[in-house]
Order: C-alpha cells, then sequence, then structure tokens
C-alpha cells in the first residue's frame, strides 16, 4: 500500500479544516432544531448509511449524533445474527430497532448487509438474495406510507483511498480494532462487491426510497453534504436556509 497522504492539497482534503468546522457548526445547530421538532411532531426517522468498508459511514454519523440529544437520537449497529435470530424471519432483528414516535435513528448498515457482504462473501443464498430484492421496495413503500420517514445514503470510496485508510488502520494505535479480515478481503474482491453494489441500487431505489449517493474520498465534504441533505429535504421551524448552504453536486448524487 502506498504512503499516506497527509497534505491539504490531497483529493481527500477538498476543504481545509477551517472550513470544514465552520460549516459543520452551523449545520449542527439545524440538527437540533431539527431533532426538536421531530420530537414535538412526533415523526419517525431512519437514515441509512451503507457503503464499502471504510467509506466513511460511522465518522459521519458520529458528526451527526455529536451534539444531538441520544434521549431521542440513537445509532443501529447491528452485529451478525445470532444462532436465534438466523432462524427467525430476516425482517425481524430489523423491525425492532425502528424508530419510536418524536426519533430518530443512524443506521450503520441495515438491511441492505443482505444485497451486499453477505452474497459477496457467501453468507447468503443466490435465493435469499432474490427474495430480499423482491421485498425490499414493497416494505420500504409500506413503511413510508405508514410514515416512516427514510433516508438510504450510499458512501462511494475510491479503490486507492479505501487502501490508504486501510493501512491507516493497520498502523493507527487507536484504529487497529477496526481492521477485519472482511475488510482487508474488500480490496481483493473489489469487483464483487461493485457488481453487488449496482445491483442494489438498480434493484431497491424506488420514489419512495431513491439512493443518495455521496463521493466520500474527502470525509469532510461527505460529512457537510450528507448533514445538508438531511437538513434540506426536512422543513422545521426556524430553518436557516443560509446556514445550511448549497450543496456540491460533485459530492452528493441522487440515482
Amino acid at each position: 500500500m502506498s504512503t499516506i497522504d497527509q497534505s491539504e492539497e490531497s483529493p481527500r482534503n477538498l476543504i481545509s479544516l477551517k472550513e470544514y468546522e465552520a460549516k459543520k457548526y452551523l449545520l449542527q445547530v439545524e440538527l437540533l432544531k431539527w431533532q426538536n421538532h421531530v420530537k414535538e411532531t412526533n415523526t419517525q426517522h431512519i437514515i441509512i448509511f451503507e457503503g464499502r468498508d471504510a467509506a466513511g459511514k460511522g465518522g459521519s454519523i458520529k458528526r451527526f449524533m455529536e451534539h444531538l440529544n441520544p434521549r431521542t437520537a440513537r445509532v443501529v449497529a447491528l452485529s451478525k445474527p445470532t444462532e436465534q435470530e438466523a432462524k427467525e424471519w430476516y425482517w425481524q432483528r430489523y423491525i425492532k430497532e425502528f424508530p419510536k414516535a418524536g426519533e430518530i435513528t443512524f443506521w450503520d448498515r441495515s438491511w441492505y448487509n443482505r444485497a451486499g457482504v453477505e452474497p459477496v462473501m457467501g453468507f447468503c443464498t443466490v435465493n435469499q438474495t432474490k427474495q430480499f430484492f423482491k421485498e425490499t421496495p414493497v416494505l420500504e413503500k409500506i413503511w413510508v406510507e405508514g410514515g416512516i420517514k427514510i433516508v438510504k445514503f450510499w458512501y462511494s470510496v475510491s479503490k486507492k483511498e479505501q487502501a490508504r485508510r486501510f493501512q491507516e488502520r493497520e498502523t493507527h494505535p487507536l484504529k487497529q480494532g477496526k481492521l477485519s479480515p472482511i475488510d482487508i478481503a474488500s480490496q481483493t474482491m473489489w469487483d464483487e462487491y461493485t457488481k453487488a453494489k449496482i445491483q442494489m441500487l438498480d434493484k431497491t431505489s424506488t420514489k419512495e426510497c431513491p439512493w443518495i449517493q455521496v463521493q466520500s474520498d474527502c470525509k469532510r465534504s461527505a460529512r457537510i453534504a450528507s448533514m445538508q441533505y438531511v437538513l434540506l429535504k426536512n422543513d422545521y421551524p426556524d430553518r436557516n436556509l443560509e446556514n445550511i448552504g448549497a450543496i456540491n453536486p460533485n459530492i452528493l448524487k441522487g440515482v
């Protein structure tokens, strides 16, 4: 793997740290306004973060959650199914984690495991994935019509940047625990993951629940654009559009 590039001129640093912190502050103020409105109106929100390993999903969720009240905002990050869960209806363990009235949930991976890592790594059958593609648009339509608001982000990282981030995980004392055997396989199975991604976006991006693709080689830009999208998609009292700003179309693209 190549040497880690720390320069500000790197494509992974499209905005300066100073500009990023200033924008993030304004957006986090708006997120608090939105959270209060969600609580007052008893709405339910699911924000899904999917993408390749090391694409920046967890880091973005952390910035969303940084100043929110944990009483009405939480992260859902499920581990692999238990032996009992594996025998149950696939959707059961996910539905258990759905937001209560007035709650926002941020999903660090989701039911879309069945369309990505599971088929690529051989953790499910071809028929199970086919069934997933048949059921998903129908269920998501039912959930949305029932009042649950769903946002689906796909974080796209380049193969070169993913390799750099894996190298950082190998050497950084606070990140070594984040590197798993599945992470390492991501580089050698890049094409397989690409095929799975294309199929997933094609079969599960609907009018009710479109996929929003986020270019995440620059983590700062990806975080800012994701926050902007959520805030622009949801109206709330005293929303300040000037503070939210315009989304960079090179960073965030709807499918």
